[in-house]
């Protein structure tokens, strides 16, 4: 058997609710089953029998990070590529992709569809006035936090994502 888990930052509070709400708004159908985050690896599925390898990659890759400023401002678009609507990283992109390469290896190692580029989305897949309102609406966004680590979520078989263990970065 196997399971699908993914990487990210989580989103704290009071933006999580901020972003989820602006996500709803635009009618993006993961809107209620995803939360607020930046990936840190797309969903991937790994075997049931190398949870522990896994799980052992992640503690050794947050060891080896320390906590980071991170500042999302703004909106940004993969469009025309994919219908994508995202916060931007303004500060904080260097350590998300040095993280991301770093868990991205391994037991995880596997190729991207795209190049990795940290964000937040807040529309996907949804009518281009969706895209633009969501685009405009969040235009200034701005929050800054410290990032101390990242969280392993597994995909339920609801098609919620879940958190399922928090890795503090070394030094947090």
């Amino acid at each position: 058997m196997s399971r699908t888990i993914g990487v990210a930052v989580g989103i704290p509070e009071p933006w999580a609710t901020q972003l989820n709400r602006a996500r709803h708004e635009a009618g993006d159908p993961l809107a209620a089953s995803v939360p607020s985050h930046i990936t840190l690896l797309p969903p991937t599925e790994v075997p049931d029998a190398d949870r522990r390898a896994v799980e052992q990659h992640l503690r050794e890759a947050a060891s080896r990070h320390r906590p980071f400023e991170l500042h999302l401002r703004g909106t940004g678009t993969f469009r025309p590529i994919t219908d994508v609507v995202f916060v931007a990283v303004a500060t904080g992109i260097s350590e998300c992709e040095l993280l991301e390469a770093d868990i991205r290896r391994g037991p995880l190692g596997r190729e991207l569809r795209f190049p990795y580029h940290p964000h937040v989305t807040v529309a996907h897949d949804v009518g281009p006035a969706a895209l633009d309102g969501a685009y405009d609406g969040l235009s200034d966004f701005d929050a800054r936090f410290t990032v101390r680590g990242f969280t392993l979520f597994e995909h339920g078989r609801d098609g919620r994502w879940r958190p399922e263990q928090e890795f503090p970065f070394g030094g947090a």
